[in-house]
């Protein structure tokens, strides 16, 4: 088992972490620079208040009307992934949205760019390192399997089903919420890529079923949410069930030429809980554990969630 932090690769040409602290982040996406929370930035920012107000194009402020009194973690959990807030446009060209391409030795993808009410704008940039790890992985297997089966749960926009695509796997998209999936379509046609099956249903509903049905997939990506609602209202909470789906996702994938990769972003979670669940459930593989982080223009780490692959 290696434990190793994992910083975004080289490739980002278009993307950049300026500064952050102060709860908050200053980021560059393409010709945009964006102002945004980001809970684990406890730290002083490096520029002044005014050089981010002057820089920033636009920025998300949360709204603050909640409850004071959520102390336990499975609610702080919850709301860091629910609340709404709004976005305050210096630039007003950025409210219709725009592209973003990222560009590697073995990738060349393409990404819609669009201000949400979550302060989420359509892509996570840490994930490009574990992009690199899927493409990898699938350039291994291609002397072996010509068309491997890859399926990426709590799949958001997509950047790992691209991946996959663009390595020419048979990619199975899951995702409970359909304006999502229309957005990662919209990346998928303008990574001139096709053929990606898109599913609109609860991500453990799903794998049950497809545990039942005998299916075997050489690749798994997951990106479970601490909390969250399926298709039917079927309730998530990470802590309840990812020992379930885990477990599931062994049954579930190639015995011989299956790689997985676990992304989790819950607070309450550490590298040592996700080796813990790994090392258990999928004894004798050479596990990956450890940080995804982005490293600022003033060389702050700022950590953005906890891996886990092999």
């Amino acid at each position: 088992m290696q434990n190793i932090p994992l910083i975004t690769p080289q490739y980002w040409r278009n993307y950049e972490l300026l500064d952050s602290g102060n709860g908050k982040k200053l980021e560059r996406f393409g010709q945009y620079i964006l102002s945004r929370p980001e809970p684990q930035a406890l730290w002083q920012p490096s520029l002044s208040e005014q050089d981010w107000l002057n820089e920033a194009d636009a920025m998300f402020e949360r709204n603050e009307e909640k409850d004071k009194d959520k102390k336990n973690e499975k609610n702080q959990s919850e709301k860091n992934q629910t609340d709404k807030g709004d976005w305050y446009i210096k630039t007003p060209e950025t409210q219709n949205g725009w592209t973003l391409r990222y560009q590697s030795d073995l990738l060349d993808l393409k990404f819609k760019i669009s201000l949400s009410a979550f302060k989420h704008v359509g892509i996570f940039p840490e994930q490009a390192s574990n992009w690199e790890f899927i493409a990898e992985s699938l350039k291994n297997l291609q002397p072996y399997r010509q068309t491997p089966n890859i399926l990426n749960l709590f799949a958001y926009t997509g950047g790992a089903s691209l991946a996959a695509r663009q390595f020419g796997a048979d990619v199975t998209h899951v995702d409970s919420i359909k304006s999502v999936l229309s957005w990662a379509n919209e990346n998928m046609a303008l990574s001139n890529l096709t053929d990606i099956r898109w599913m609109a249903e609860d991500a453990l509903t799903f794998v049950r079923r497809e545990v039942r049905r005998g299916k075997t997939y050489q690749g798994i990506i997951l990106d479970p949410p601490a909390y969250g609602r399926g298709t039917n209202n079927e309730k998530w909470v990470l802590e309840e069930y990812i020992y379930e789906m885990l477990s599931l996702c062994k049954e579930i994938l190639d015995k011989r030429d299956g790689f997985l990769v676990l992304n989790l972003y819950s607070l309450g979670f550490s590298p040592l809980i996700v080796e813990n669940l790994l090392a258990q459930i999928f004894p004798n593989k050479n596990l990956e554990i450890g940080e995804l982080y982005l490293e600022d223009g003033f060389k702050k780490k700022l950590p953005l969630g906890i891996y886990g692959r092999f």
